[in-house]
């Protein structure tokens, strides 16, 4: 069900050109994303990891499959090309012997294995084929499910000291929620350095299949960092040069500057404002706390819209950034976009987990083109807002993919936008 004026569906593109990779804004017509398809690793979940692994519950996976597959669907019926994580991961594996050694070095931990197990283990991998090593990269696997390699238990203290529903490689649920890892300005991909141990790996497997898969050859990196945490959710593309940067419980403000100086460096942007967001544990990224739905409006939580505030990052031009004080986000953000005002809207339901166990992110939305944008269907006065204020949305049913507190932005990496 879509509420709100409905807008022409982009045509369906003809022929087997793929479009052109890059992001100048959150609202251009989206033409091609990466998403991952629940697996194997959502079913590691349970009632005593859940929080480890940062859900607040373990989601069902057959639902969660079918409503993603259904939250797929709905982009590619829109003419979104959708990309699948897990196959581009298998590609990229079968395509290059060094993506399966970046994979597995990055996977299997000495520090946790100890030198002769991760040896071994690491030896095992390498002969696996490309689908199962891709399923163990990421679903983890236990003790228990070692194969019978050279370490023996008796000549391994590691082996014999955990248990077998331990993991000698953790899994990756939150492999679902895509845009965290990295994040596309541009013409070039930028790796995220995710805070979080649960996720760290994460950004590894993006990597690997950026620096590897043959559908980005000579693609090029906008941004690294393995010191300063800088995630994926907290960047907002406003407009062309206008970066929005969310500080707060997963990226610090050194990783704000850090960021900032990089995309200057590279003239991917002239302006970052940098805002401070609370440490609640309600708003883990910028994208749970305002999300753009049209070129000039945003749906702003209504705990934060009277609050927000920016800090304008420009380049110094010596080889630094120069940071204006502290002012009003929408001021700042009209200011730095070139606009006389940015509309706030209202969604009219607070964020957090309901007494049925829903999490509505009623925040956090995906654009698809300027004023169309896809929304979780239990956010109706949400939604019925959006409408209201000429946006149409699309509804998704999404009771098990709000298992790890993400919305449907969470859930998309845009690779390829039009211009707005």
């Amino acid at each position: 069900m879509a509420t709100g004026p409905a807008r022409p569906a982009p045509a369906a593109r003809t022929g087997t050109e793929s479009p052109a990779l890059g992001c100048t804004t959150e609202v251009g017509r989206l033409r091609t994303v990466m998403l991952h398809r629940p697996g194997p690793e959502l079913a590691r979940l349970s009632a005593a990891n859940s929080a480890e692994y940062l859900f607040g519950r373990a989601p069902d996976l057959v639902r969660a499959r079918e409503q993603h597959d259904a939250f797929a669907g709905a982009l590619r019926e829109r003419g979104v090309e959708v990309l699948l994580l897990g196959d581009l991961l298998v590609e990229a594996i079968e395509h290059s012997g060094a993506a399966r050694i970046q994979g597995i070095t990055a996977a299997v931990s000495v520090r946790r294995l100890g030198p002769h197990l991760g040896a071994e283990l690491g030896k095992y991998l390498r002969t696996l084929p490309a689908a199962d090593l891709a399923c163990i990269l990421t679903a983890g696997i236990t003790f228990g499910e070692l194969p019978d390699i050279s370490v023996s238990t008796s000549s391994s203290l590691v082996r014999q000291m955990h248990h077998g529903d331990d993991f000698a490689i953790d899994p990756l649920p939150n492999l679902i929620y895509s845009r965290d890892s990295s994040f596309w300005i541009r013409s070039r991909f930028a790796i995220s350095s995710l805070a979080r141990r649960a996720r760290a790996r994460e950004a590894s497997l993006v990597d690997l299949i950026y620096a590897h898969h043959p559908r980005f050859l000579g693609a090029r990196r906008a941004y690294e960092s393995r010191v300063a945490p800088v995630e994926g959710g907290d960047v907002l593309l406003l407009a062309p040069g206008v970066v929005a940067v969310g500080v707060g419980e997963r990226t610090t403000p050194a990783g704000a500057e850090a960021l900032a100086h990089s995309l200057f460096a590279d003239d991917l942007a002239h302006t970052v404002l940098a805002i401070p967001m609370h440490r609640s544990g309600v708003f883990m990224h910028l994208g749970t706390m305002c999300t753009m739905v049209d070129t000039d409006a945003m749906v702003v939580h209504p705990a934060m819209a009277d609050d927000m505030s920016a800090f304008t990052v420009h380049d110094d031009g010596a080889g630094g950034v120069a940071v204006s004080p502290a002012r009003p986000f929408a001021e700042a953000a009209a200011a730095a976009m070139g606009r006389e005002r940015i509309r706030f809207l209202d969604p009219g339901i607070a964020v957090g987990v309901t007494d049925n166990g829903e999490w509505n992110d009623s925040s956090n939305t995906l654009a698809i083109a300027p004023g169309v944008v896809v929304s979780y269907r239990h956010n109706s006065d949400t939604n019925r807002r959006l409408g209201d204020s000429g946006i149409e949305v699309i509804e998704i049913d999404a009771s098990e993919l709000d298992a790890g507190r993400g919305g449907p932005r969470c859930m998309a990496c845009p690779l390829a936008r039009d211009e707005v």
